[in-house]
């Protein structure tokens, strides 16, 4: 039977290339040997429902536990009514337990007793009848809010002293947040802000992303079963793009083996990784569109909008910035810092906080084009120009976010310039107070800075033109554009401000200023 790269549900050995489930989880099964309750939370689609499925199935298999993943997402159509949700769930389990577990250690009936004890109760009948300790993983429990997840927690805490006999020896809390950011207020940000309600949770444990090895490992399975070949630089441009977050590492190579390249006797190069990362950017599927969605919470846009700009963070909460890194849109960096978590999600992060902006374009002539279909940078600029004199101050009105919205707008403008035809890539870091881009057309590169000359700062054109210089010489070129939004409060009209003056730096680049 074929084998398949998976990026839509747990993973099943027999139909897709996987890892070994439980190695990104070592400690796990000492920490169900201690009859200890615990917590594992990572960003979506990063393994957790087949880890958790394969462990199950490994404890069971051990015959020293009756362990099954159950899921509390039925219930959270009900956070309102505890008992209905109450109902749903172990419904729902029940189903789930008599597909995943033999006849001899199923449960006997649930208790269907008070209101509000109902997971408690049923959980302690099945543990008196089971011939084995009980080991239970509820995942999706961060669906839950409100009265119903409250409730499930303290049920939990409330049987908790009386395992392994009377209640499971071993409870598993799996989702995207750690207990102390499940939400409290249905659709809203209100969080627990303690563990309280599962204080007797040992360990708050996460599921990390690939290691380069590990991408090399899943792509040599391919390899192995096809004869295709992923090249040592392919696969490690996978591992750079990614940064091994586990949906990605599959996606690229599913869009290059499924798409790109039918033919099994060519070898996959990192040309064709490039080409597929730029197919899933622009298609936005599922995963990156439920990361994107992320981007309009306002403690969410608190902290990635001065990483765009390049500026310091402000007075953020520590409870936010590991949100952030929860949900897998940041990491920290080992050097130091936060930083976006992999160049793709740098890349699909600004394209669609840069949507709303880019619907309000007006039609532009692609008036940049040579005869031969190539670009020229100088009718490139005037078409700028003009369209910034004529529409750039409504536009700043229409980004999504106030800091950067000069970023946005220009962003807007040259994506449609590089539409169909070329890429435009971005780089930007916490404190550096500067965006760098690099718009690729046919043979044409060229070097992009922006800054911007914010209230009480002097004017940063003397810092914009050295660090310009530093990102050309790194792309090899030897001119640019350095843009300095004046975003003063006091700033003159448009009409007076927006001027181009070309100066050569200390190493003889050429630069054109664009001070708008």
């Amino acid at each position: 039977m074929s084998r398949w790269f998976n990026i839509a549900g747990p993973c099943q050995a027999d139909i897709h290339y996987m890892l070994s489930a439980t190695a990104r989880l070592p400690n796990l099964e000492q920490i169900i040997e201690q009859r200890s309750y615990f917590v594992v939370h990572a960003p979506r689609q990063t393994g957790k429902t087949t880890t958790m499925l394969a462990l199950a199935k490994q404890l069971t298999e051990s015959g020293r536990y009756t362990a099954v993943m159950v899921s509390a997402e039925v219930g959270s159509a009900f956070n309102h009514d505890v008992g209905v949700a109450e109902v749903a769930m172990l419904e729902t389990w029940r189903d789930t337990i008599a597909v995943r577990l033999p006849k001899d250690l199923q449960p006997p009936a649930w208790s269907y007793s008070v209101p509000g004890q109902r997971i408690r109760a049923s959980l302690q009948v099945w543990a008196l009848a089971s011939s084995r300790p009980l080991v239970v993983f509820i995942v999706e429990i961060d669906s839950l809010q409100d009265e119903s997840l409250i409730s499930v927690l303290r049920q939990l805490r409330d049987g908790y002293p009386n395992r392994p006999n009377n209640f499971p020896l071993s409870v598993g809390l799996i989702g995207l947040r750690d207990v102390r950011d499940y939400k409290i207020a249905s659709g809203g940000s209100d969080r627990l802000n303690t563990s309280s309600p599962f204080n007797i949770k040992v360990s708050s444990l996460t599921l990390r992303d690939f290691l380069a090895a590990e991408v090399q490992e899943l792509y040599q399975q391919h390899t192995s079963d096809t004869g295709q070949v992923f090249t040592t630089e392919a696969t490690a441009m996978a591992f750079d793009l990614t940064q091994g977050q586990p949906w990605l590492v599959n996606a690229l190579a599913k869009e290059v083996v499924e798409k790109i390249v039918l033919d099994r006797n060519v070898a996959i190069t990192h040309e064709h990784i490039l080409k597929a990362k730029e197919i899933l950017i622009a298609r936005q599927d599922t995963h990156l569109d439920s990361l994107a969605e992320k981007l309009r919470e306002k403690r969410v846009q608190e902290i990635i909008e001065p990483i765009l700009a390049g500026l310091a963070l402000g007075d953020t909460r520590s409870d936010d910035r590991q949100y952030l890194i929860d949900l897998g849109l940041l990491r920290r960096d080992p050097a130091g810092g936060l930083t976006i978590a992999n160049p793709i999600y740098r890349e699909v992060i600004p394209r669609v906080l840069v949507q709303g902006t880019q619907d309000s374009l007006p039609h532009i002539s692609p008036s940049w084009l040579t005869k031969s279909g190539e670009l020229n940078t100088d009718a490139l600029l005037d078409a700028f120009l003009t369209f910034w004199r004529q529409h750039g101050e409504p536009l700043l009105g229409s980004a999504a976010y106030h800091e950067i919205a000069p970023h946005l707008v220009l962003m807007a403008f040259l994506h449609r310039v590089v539409n169909g035809g070329g890429t435009l890539e971005r780089e930007y870091a916490i404190g550096s107070d500067r965006m760098d881009l690099c718009l690729r057309y046919g043979s044409t590169t060229l070097g992009i800075e922006l800054k911007v000359w914010r209230d009480k700062k002097g004017d940063p054109q003397s810092q914009g033109l050295d660090q310009l210089d530093s990102y050309l010489a790194r792309l090899g070129l030897d001119f640019g554009w350095l843009f300095v939004f004046d975003r003063r409060k006091n700033a003159p009209p448009i009409e007076e401000r927006l001027s181009t003056e070309i100066i050569a730096t200390k190493n003889h680049r050429s630069i054109t200023v664009i001070r708008a």
